[in-house]
């Protein structure tokens, strides 16, 4: 494995073409992609499940136009109890890649199309919040089953990426995000600055360390005998 720092110019400002979306609460939500869509009319939404429902609905008779599910997107079907439905390379290559670079370029536009039939693409914004691990494992009587399928893995790992790449993703982590996000694309010319991915990114990495601290913590404190055991369907020996 090679790690490097970005050799390619760093793009200020970009328009909002491709969003991911993938949020627990959908508070706001409306009023984010009515928002965006007046600035960048042709944007493309791409999401699963429950949130893809609901974009769907605040699209309407548009949903066509502007929306993508992310298994068709993919090629890839979803796996039974929403287990998997973002880990796939086109997802993360698509948040992960360095805008200019010929190899991800090449690896976007031509090898993902090689495996799945399309291109892919340059997700511009990823709009995510997490299963609320805090508050269900806060509830009286909720057991360490119900706490480990609580735990959010495609979530925090888009995230991550997208601050990771904060030189080419605007990460938003909270719907309390949203209008300020919005106010700034129209103060802008429908654009966002490299200044404010950043400070959105700083945001994300402390959410998901917050996230990940929570889950640690409960978990550490457990006894698999008393707390863990009486709650499986265990078989073997």
């Amino acid at each position: 494995m090679s790690i490097r720092e970005n050799a390619y110019q760093v793009v200020d400002r970009i328009k909002p073409e491709h969003i991911l979306v993938s949020v627990f609460d959908k508070a706001g939500l409306e009023e984010l992609i009515r928002g965006i869509l007046e600035v960048s009319p042709s944007a493309r939404f791409y999401s699963t499940g429950g949130t893809g429902k609901k974009i769907m609905e605040i699209l309407g008779s548009n949903a066509s136009k502007n929306y993508s599910p992310v298994e068709d997107f993919t090629g890839a079907p979803e796996m039974e109890g929403g287990l998997v439905k973002t880990l796939h390379p086109k997802i993360h290559a698509g948040l992960l890649a360095e805008r200019g670079n010929p190899a991800h370029e090449e690896y976007l536009y031509r090898t993902l199309a090689a495996m799945g039939g399309s291109p892919g693409v340059y997700f511009d914004v990823f709009v995510g919040n997490l299963y609320p691990f805090t508050s269900v494992v806060a509830k009286e009587g909720t057991t360490s089953e119900t706490a480990r399928v609580n735990i959010d893995i495609g979530g925090p790992a888009m995230t991550m990426a997208s601050a990771k790449n904060w030189h080419s993703v605007a990460v938003l982590t909270a719907p309390s995000q949203y209008a300020g996000f919005i106010k700034s694309l129209k103060d802008n010319g429908g654009r966002i600055g490299l200044e404010q991915r950043f400070a959105l990114a700083q945001q994300a990495m402390s959410s998901v360390g917050e996230y990940r601290t929570a889950i640690g913590k409960y978990f550490s404190g457990l006894s698999f005998e008393k707390d863990v055991k009486p709650h499986l369907n265990i078989t073997g020996k």
